[in-house]
């Protein structure tokens, strides 16, 4: 999977390089380009942002060296292209797993108070937010697109791993334990020792039930 991202701030994106997406990248089952927005802009200060019309505070992005740098990475638009903004719909483990069946993504950060609306009508197919909160930009949310969608790309993690996560079966994960099996007085549930697959499995549906429905009730409904 090919993930391209629209930035003014290149260097908020060294995370990608490491752990388990760092190696998916340097084991060619993902690529991720970041890409530096004021690159394209046509003026000689690389000016990427002006005072909005009609008066406000902050600034906006301007739309020329978004669209010059979106046609210039996705010439054809094969890309499905993605802007982060809150006022998008919100993104969910069901989305990460649509977004991971496309060939590639682009994924345009915002920043200050937006972007110029006529790039989002012209370039954008689905703005998307990570939660009903604002950001100063949209790096932090592009990040977490990526890592989780990344997840889904074959050969990134095990489909073992994917099947007991939260969300996967609509509950949050059941607690988890390793070595020793004593810690500081604390013990580890004896069901998890006892080597009966099947009660530990029960162990785990009734810990997923209890913890969702203590923390996320709403996924119960």
């Amino acid at each position: 999977m090919d993930i391209t991202v629209l930035t003014l701030f290149p260097e908020m994106f060294a995370p990608l390089k490491e752990s388990v997406i760092g190696r998916a990248v340097d084991g060619g089952k993902l690529n991720i380009k970041i890409v530096n927005i004021r690159d394209y802009a046509e003026n000689k200060h690389f000016k990427c942002d002006d005072y909005p019309f009609g008066g406000g505070a902050g600034m906006v992005m301007m739309p020329q060296p978004i669209g010059s740098a979106i046609d210039a990475v996705d010439p054809g638009h094969r890309a499905y292209r993605i802007f982060m903004s809150p006022r998008g719909g919100v993104f969910t483990q069901k989305r990460a797993v649509e977004l991971a069946g496309k060939e590639s993504l682009l994924i345009l950060c915002g920043h200050y108070e937006g972007v110029d609306q006529r790039v989002i009508d012209m370039f954008i197919d689905e703005e998307l937010s990570i939660g009903d909160y604002v950001l100063t930009g949209g790096e932090l949310p592009a990040m977490v697109v990526c890592d989780c969608v990344a997840r889904y790309v074959d050969g990134v993690i095990s489909g073992e791993s994917l099947k007991d996560e939260s969300f996967a079966d609509g509950l949050l994960e059941y607690p988890q334990y390793t070595r020793p099996a004593v810690y500081r007085g604390a013990a580890v549930p004896e069901v998890l020792l006892s080597g009966n697959h099947g009660e530990v499995e029960k162990w785990r549906r009734e810990k997923s039930l209890e913890i969702t429905r203590k923390n996320r009730p709403d996924l119960l409904k």
